[in-house]
């Protein structure tokens, strides 16, 4: 017998279909504190949390039982994935569940934040009758510019065509073809800041997007524009938003996430042409119901016939074919992780090119692992082992796979090649012995790089004094150096340093690093 715990308050369908399963007991035990939790967990095989539980690697330790952890939604923040890897325990999420639910969201705001509703209706509550106080705006034929043209971003694109807006977006990792699809015409961010009347933000957090929205960026839009913020708090800068709003550059803004919350910026939210909400994007019932509903199947099924479906961190293959291949997998999501990084432009092409030990297996869940490792840092939704290639079928993103038996430099080498719009880029890796995973090659630099941690890669000319200048400026600042490859280009006069940090180099701290002499470029990376 199966025993699930049950953590959070979830629709009552979820103890139906579990407690229907046979060989399955489920227990519902919600508000436990993490003491609670960590008590109990020893007695069970699966936990379902929402995102009020935190699995941490304390819980995951206490958990001698555990073999799945089932996410009723798609962020998984609240569960420590590295942990749970570790131990054998899968993760199962419900991407796409709360994408629609998101979408209207962002459009109920938009509407809302164009008619002014919710400050008329206060008016209203206190007793007023302030008609012309509340002239609002028509979006019909108004150009909506969207940031992040993802699964939650194309639903907000076909919802406003449905009000007949005019759609334009900005998404590097989208191609126009697929755009065009879609009905919708990709720009620069520039031209989109320049001819949108009203911005709606659908883009992941991460080091390239946080403050995206800054000051240069209001300063670049259409006087009076309109922004919604519904994708993740940080993303706009929200002084810059607050200076803007007060000058009226910005008419208006609707915002649902925060750089800090429960947010306590309550000079930005006291506008009167602010209109906010406590991060309800995905609070609908019928989301919440749909993705409870979705885990509990998708647990059931586990424990049933073995099916990891939805999985963050595994792949689904047979326990003995694992055995062998689970340094290729890790090395695969490595590598996409490592390039995705490095990359400009939309992603157009993959190449994977297979040699040594490989020849022997089927690759296609090696692909899925480096496709997951490629798409995850550029990408707002969950990716995963399971939507991975069918988000980047969506994308218009061709892959290749090639098995190769030419000699190669090393044995059981994985070789990619990206293409985008703007470059060709290639990196190989290689697995030494039985786990020890190595990045060999970057363009045209042969490395020794352990993929690991936080990085640093930096192109300079290939001359004296470089390496001590960026040594001195990372000492400098706090930051120790815990590994250091270069390599060579003799007839570019190029070279290429890669850095291992014991912490994140800070944005400032990068921008001394790129202001040095033969400094050409240097990326921050975080595997």
């Amino acid at each position: 017998m199966k025993r699930v715990l049950v953590s959070d308050a979830m629709a009552p369908e979820v103890a139906e279909i579990l407690g229907n399963a046979p060989g399955i007991k489920v227990d519902i035990k919600t508000g436990m504190k993490p003491d609670e939790l960590k008590a109990v967990i020893k007695d069970y095989d699966a936990l379902i949390v929402r995102s009020s539980t935190r699995v941490t690697a304390e819980i995951i330790e206490a958990a001698v039982k555990l073999s799945a952890v089932g996410r009723a939604g798609t962020g998984v923040d609240n569960i420590d994935i590295p942990a749970a890897s570790k131990r054998g325990i899968v993760v199962m999420n419900t991407p796409g569940g709360n994408t629609v639910t998101t979408a209207e969201h962002a459009i109920a705001m938009m509407v809302s934040l164009a008619r002014k509703i919710p400050q008329a209706t206060a008016s209203m509550k206190a007793g007023l009758w302030e008609k012309g106080k509340f002239m609002g705006n028509e979006y019909c034929n108004k150009t909506l510019g969207i940031i992040g043209l993802g699964r939650v971003g194309a639903v907000v694109a076909d919802r406003a065509m449905g009000l007949k807006m005019n759609v334009i977006a900005h998404d590097p990792f989208i191609s126009p073809e697929v755009a065009e699809q879609m009905g919708v015409k990709l720009v620069s961010l520039d031209e989109l800041y320049a001819h949108s009347d009203f911005i709606t933000v659908h883009s992941p957090l991460s080091q390239e997007t946080k403050n995206l929205v800054n000051a240069d960026a209001f300063a670049k839009m259409k006087q009076g524009v309109f922004l919604i913020h519904c994708a993740r708090g940080g993303i706009v800068n929200e002084k810059a938003l607050y200076d803007a709003l007060k000058s009226g550059k910005v008419a208006g803004a609707a915002i649902d996430v925060f750089e800090e919350e429960p947010t306590q910026n309550m000079d930005l939210i006291g506008l009167s042409n602010v209109i906010c909400t406590p991060h309800l994007g995905a609070s609908t019932d019928e989301a919440q119901t749909n993705v409870a509903i979705a885990i509990a199947h998708q647990i059931a099924a586990y424990f049933a016939t073995g099916e990891i479906k939805g999985a963050v961190n595994f792949p689904s293959v047979s326990a003995d074919v694992m055995v062998v291949i689970r340094p290729f997998l890790d090395l695969a999501e490595k590598l996409g992780t490592f390039q995705a990084q490095l990359l400009t432009g939309a992603l157009q092409e993959v190449t994977i090119e297979y040699s040594g030990e490989l020849l022997n297996h089927n690759v296609v869940p090696i692909t899925i692992s480096l496709m997951k490792g490629l798409l995850e840092p550029i990408l707002t939704e969950t990716v995963n082992f399971i939507n991975a290639p069918v988000i980047a079928r969506e994308r218009g993103i061709r892959i290749i796979e090639v098995k190769s038996s030419e000699t190669k430099d090393y044995t059981n080498m994985i070789d990619l090649t990206v293409k985008t719009s703007k470059e060709i880029s290639r990196t190989a890796g290689a697995v030494f012995g039985k786990n020890d995973l190595r990045i060999v090659r970057v363009n045209e630099f042969s490395v020794e790089i352990v993929p690991e941690g936080y990085m640093l890669a930096v192109s300079n000319e290939d001359t004296p004094g470089v390496i001590g200048n960026l040594g001195t400026t990372l000492g400098g600042n706090n930051v120790n150096i815990a590994r250091l490859h270069l390599s060579r280009d003799a007839k570019a006069r190029r070279a290429l340093v890669v850095l291992n940090t014991d912490s994140p180099v800070a944005s400032d701290v990068l921008d001394k690093l790129r202001k040095l002499p033969h400094v050409i470029s240097v990326t921050p990376i975080k595997m």
